[in-house]
């Protein structure tokens, strides 16, 4: 949440007490006698929340007035309202036009705090679960305990603790956002936002207008960029190889000047925020090909990180299932269940383009499919393997029955399947299955009968 605090009320010395009270516990106070001051800093940048006074003497607006007008600024930013003639009326109207809450001056420091704390951190949390509507199942830590994972842990730890620009690659499904999210959440801006935009999502011609926000006629922000939004936190550019390229030259002033224009401003707004990247594709490739600039590669690429696809570390796929297992059914209100080692040992064996997106969107179906059935654990049958996977595992040589085998069984079962077959080609013939698979025929009935192999419906044979 950020610590940005805006006051407007028309007498100085509540201005100043309040002010002292907030910076105090340390956070960043802005202050406004009259609401055309107030929109005024609402131009420089929008505040993480306002502390509003109802009357405003001596402005061409009330505080409901501004209220209203910050409010269609910015409808998730929290604003408590003051008034010294407080009334059950006023509050009602406050409350009516999104204020968070109300409270009657002279405000008590420990009460305005309280109230400070529980409107910021809502504001938060609308923000995060807005963010993360739809995404059933999905982690806020690294799940995985192999040698890739550990190494990839360790340079999340070490760069957290840094204000340094960081650029992770990898492939689709790997998991470069969450790796952007434990940064910041072991930070120290971890209390303030972390804001997350994927280029490759908005039309070219919007994409200023999402990053740096807009300004009408009068200079009143009408759309807050993801920029301001992140002041004080971090902001991750997902798929900045897809970003315009006449938006990239604006970029780089802001990470020179950590200062921007809104689309149609004529004023800078000055932000103080972390960026992060991601990218699938080869900036390198982008840079040769003229579609990526490459000074803004040296400003993002500060620190390089590295996401292993799940291909490169299989041993945390059961990991991975476990915790999609659960996280899923707790979401969806589906029933967890386990997974058999076969099955297991299948999922390990297959190939996974779409990294560990594709495993958590495999773990699903199976969640869903298996409703209504007996609840033991999922077997190989149950697994809705696609048509590209079906029966090989990720080399395509081998069945994937076989992958969850001892070498000892996968023999054996070889061995059934393949005379089971060469009986039946030669309608139950023990002589003619031996004489082309090279076995004396007294040698194929003993390993017939050991292998349990039925020769019941075989013709029978001359002497």
């Amino acid at each position: 949440m950020s610590k940005d605090i805006l006051i407007v009320d028309d007498e100085q010395d509540i201005r100043e007490l309040i002010a002292g009270v907030y910076e105090d516990e340390g956070y960043q106070v802005r202050s406004a006698a009259t609401s055309a001051e107030a929109l005024f800093e609402m131009r420089s940048r929008t505040p993480g929340l306002v502390v509003l006074d109802v009357w405003l003497q001596g402005s061409d607006m009330d505080g409901l007035t501004v209220l209203k007008h910050m409010k269609s600024i910015d409808p998730e930013m929290p604003v408590i309202v003051i008034s010294g003639h407080g009334n059950i009326e006023t509050a009602v109207a406050a409350i009516r036009r999104g204020a968070y809450d109300f409270i009657e001056k002279p405000c008590k420091s420990a009460k305005l705090l309280h109230l400070t704390e529980r409107a910021l951190e809502a504001a938060l949390l609308k923000r995060e679960n807005k963010a993360l509507r739809g995404t059933s199942g999905k982690t806020s830590q690294w799940i995985g305990s192999s040698q890739a994972a550990s190494n990839l842990h360790t340079s999340i730890e070490k760069v957290a603790t840094t204000n340094s620009r960081v650029l992770i690659t990898g492939e689709a499904g790997s998991g470069k956002e969450l790796c952007a999210q434990l940064i910041h959440k072991m930070s120290n801006r971890a209390d303030n936002p972390f804001v997350a935009i994927n280029a490759a999502n908005i039309v070219a011609e919007n994409i200023e207008r999402e990053l740096f926000g807009e300004e009408n006629a009068d200079g009143l922000p009408i759309k807050v960029g993801v920029f301001e939004r992140a002041h004080g936190g971090t902001l991750l550019l997902d798929e900045v190889g897809e970003m315009p390229l006449a938006s990239q030259s604006k970029i780089l002033r802001l990470l020179t000047e950590q200062r921007f224009q809104r689309v149609n401003g004529k004023a800078d707004v000055k932000v103080d925020v972390r960026v992060m990247s991601t990218s699938t594709k080869d900036l390198g490739e982008a840079i040769e090909a003229e579609t990526f600039r490459k000074d803004l590669y040296y400003r993002l690429n500060v620190v390089p990180i590295h996401v292993p696809s799940l291909q490169d570390r299989r041993e945390d796929i059961p990991e991975l299932v476990e915790f999609f297992s659960q996280s899923i059914a707790e979401n969806s209100g589906l029933t967890p269940r386990q997974f058999s080692q076969e099955a297991l040992a299948i999922l390990q064996s297959m190939s996974w383009p779409g990294n560990v997106r594709q495993l958590k969107n495999l773990v699903e179906r199976v969640l869903i499919l298996s409703r209504g059935a007996e609840q033991g654990a999922i077997g190989i049958k149950d697994l809705p393997i696609d048509n590209h996977n079906r029966g090989k595992s990720a080399n395509g040589s081998m069945p994937t029955e076989l992958v969850g085998l001892s070498l000892r069984d996968a023999r054996e079962h070889f061995e059934r399947e393949y005379l089971t077959l060469q009986i039946t080609r030669f309608d139950g013939n023990i002589s003619r299955t031996a004489e082309f698979i090279g076995m004396e025929r007294s040698a194929l009935h003993r390993k017939l009968k050991a292998l349990g192999v039925s020769t019941s419906q075989s013709r029978a044979e001359s002497a």
